[in-house]
């Protein structure tokens, strides 16, 4: 699954931070998937009107396009949950799926709840680190420092528990070759 690799947050000046790597990574992670023929879900996110990833615009455009194929599908949601209100999970249990690899952006929002809800559904996930990325967080109210993104995104594969499988490169990513 990859989540919310939109333009307005992997490109330009407003990219998150390391999105120029991400980019190469997910790349090579996408080029392994159609290969071996597994499914790959693109979540795209359908922001607000006059939000940078509001649908219709440049911005909400995937940076990577879908591949014209049964096992390549598009699926736009309107919250952080890539499961809430949409058919994902029909469209995983269709192909029979039952462990996902979980990338994108924005660590601890998207992709997050989308692996925190797919733990839920007891599908099995894996979370490569270098596979997701954010933004840096500004500092609370009253607090001394933001949380840098590297940062942020270590702990939003903290706050998935032991559940998830959390290697450190999507390289090591494996994808079961899938009879056509």
């Amino acid at each position: 699954m990859i989540v919310d690799i939109q333009t307005a947050f992997v490109t330009g000046d407003e990219a998150a931070p390391a999105s120029e790597q991400l980019l190469v990574n997910l790349n090579d992670l996408l080029d392994r998937a159609r290969q071996s023929g597994a499914l790959v879900v693109h979540l795209q996110n359908d922001g607000p009107s006059s939000a940078v990833d509001e649908p219709g615009t440049a911005g909400w455009e995937l940076y990577f396009q879908a591949a014209e194929s049964p096992r390549e599908v598009v699926i736009r949601k309107l919250k952080d949950d890539g499961f809430d209100g949409t058919r994902l999970d029909e469209v995983l249990r269709q192909h029979g799926v039952d462990r996902v690899c979980v990338v994108g952006v924005m660590s601890e929002m998207c992709v997050l709840a989308t692996a925190r809800a797919a733990l839920e559904r007891k599908f099995g996930v894996v979370m490569p680190h270098d596979g997701h990325a954010t933004f840096d967080i500004g500092p609370a109210p009253g607090a001394m420092e933001g949380v840098p993104a590297a940062l942020a995104s270590r702990v939003a594969e903290w706050a998935l528990g032991d559940e998830v499988e959390i290697i450190a490169y999507t390289t090591d990513v494996q994808f079961d070759p899938v009879s056509r």
